[in-house]
């Protein structure tokens, strides 16, 4: 392959420069010219073999009505975890990009799934590019892959791993990771924001060509956010992120983004010395361990994509000094104080002078405001030194006039309560299901329309 001439482009006016220079000397502006691929005059010879081709061949206009659909088979991983993040499976041509902190387990995960799709008859391919294949072979042996027959390739040359891709033809390829991958095209060191860009692209087309499946794993930056162009997570079909601390067994993988399946789903596994195990009831990770209830604890019921989550909010309220605390952790900070001041509002609770802190058990995010109702019950309970009683959960939105909204799917909810032997729920009059349903067998359910009648009634039953 012939090395193109290398020029850079300014983000702000566009003008190029043959070299890089602090300042553009077009518009002045600074830090903004980056390096491109300079490209020759196109003609009908070289347009087959444009480096920017089609992913796929031009069709005619059709309407929607007249474009036959079908559904994408996918190929389970082996891993019914990974398979819920994903939709299901991998999907042929489809690529994946899986970033998260260092050490947390993104390459145990994916060299585990490989050769369970390799021992499954598919073909898989490993591309490592941090380090060699004999530490890639000693971690297969530590996770009890002795035999494995995963094909792997030590390489971060783009135009050699697109033609082994080529030549082996894997139904699934692996990068890892995708900022150690350079073109010769470009002369910029691997990771900038040029080569990421470059190769991304590149090897996003090689997969929707030739039908391979790729995985890119990428690092993330000291913010948590992955690291490289933001362009790199619109190029692929689905983005996944790796969640947990890397302190404690547990990891969650999340999808923010799928064009093949739902998105905010996730997986739970948990680390052991063979490697990442999938957790089929990840609630009793989020729930308490409490022998007797305690003051301070509420469990809720959320929803991660379409999975119903029993999760354990905890909350303590301390004396404060001149100027109190309020710490969340898992929580939105500032929908604390907005709760605390409806709290003191409508329902006579004033925390005024004290240190509000609230945490999720188990390193869960819970971003929904279906958290609400829990978290004031929580704060009520560790204020007034009550526990709630045992067996008892709550879930609502709790708007700024004292209203207690519905949440999406209060029904499987509340299954989901019932199907692990809770008693006694409190729940937003919209999601109070219909009298002698059967599936709420054991539940007794509370229906409640404003955050006092809340309030009130767990008095009762405290």
């Amino acid at each position: 392959m012939a090395k193109e001439k290398t020029i850079y482009t300014c983000n702000e006016c566009g003008g190029t420069c043959p070299k890089w220079l602090g300042k553009c000397p077009a518009c002045g502006a600074w830090n903004t010219l980056i390096e491109s691929v300079a490209e020759p005059a196109a003609s009908a010879a070289s347009t087959r073999n444009h480096r920017f081709a089609a992913l796929a061949k031009t069709a005619e206009v059709a309407t929607l009505g007249q474009i036959e659909a079908s559904d994408f088979e996918r190929t389970p991983t082996g891993h019914d975890e990974l398979d819920r993040v994903l939709g299901g499976g991998i999907v042929e041509g489809g690529v994946v990009l899986i970033g998260g902190d260092p050490g947390i387990g993104k390459s145990t995960l994916l060299l585990q799934a490989l050769d369970s799709l390799q021992r499954a008859g598919q073909s898989t391919l490993y591309v490592t590019g941090e380090e060699s294949g004999a530490q890639v072979a000693l971690r297969a042996r530590r996770l009890g892959l002795d035999g494995s027959a995963v094909q792997v390739l030590a390489e971060i040359q783009l135009e050699k791993i697109l033609a082994t891709l080529d030549a082996v033809r894997p139904t699934i390829a692996v990068i890892d990771s995708i900022q150690t991958v350079y073109s010769d095209q470009l002369t910029s060191a691997p990771g900038s924001v040029a080569q990421v860009r470059e190769c991304a692209a590149h090897l996003t087309r090689a997969a929707k060509s030739s039908g391979v499946s790729i995985v890119l794993v990428g690092h993330v930056t000291k913010e948590g956010a992955l690291a490289g162009p933001r362009v790199l997570e619109h190029m692929v079909d689905t983005v996944l992120y790796f969640e947990g601390d890397t302190h404690s067994s547990f990891r969650l993988v999340r999808a923010i983004k799928n064009r093949f399946g739902a998105v905010n789903e996730i997986g739970v596994f948990a680390m052991t010395e063979r490697g990442l195990k999938g957790v089929s009831n990840p609630s009793a990770i989020f729930l308490s361990q409490h022998s007797e209830p305690v003051p301070g604890s509420c469990v809720m019921v959320t929803l991660e994509g379409t999975r119903p989550l029993l999760v354990e909010v905890q909350a303590l309220v301390d004396s404060g000094g001149p100027s109190p605390r309020r710490l969340s952790v898992g929580l939105d900070r500032d929908r604390l104080a907005m709760l605390l001041a409806v709290l003191h509002r409508h329902a006579g609770v004033n925390c005024m002078d004290q240190d509000v802190f609230v945490n999720a058990v188990g390193g869960v995010r819970i971003s929904e405001p279906a958290s609400d109702l829990a978290v004031m019950l929580a704060i009520t309970s560790s204020l007034r030194g009550k526990a709630l009683p045992k067996g008892f959960l709550a879930f609502g939105e709790v708007g700024l006039a004292g209203e207690v909204r519905p949440a999406p799917r209060g029904q499987d909810r509340l299954k989901e309560a019932a199907k692990l032997g809770f008693s006694v729920a409190v729940v937003p009059k919209a999601n109070a299901p219909k009298k002698n349903d059967k599936a709420f067998e054991g539940l007794t359910i509370h229906p409640v329309e404003r955050i006092e009648e809340a309030m009130e009634l767990v008095r009762g039953l405290s």
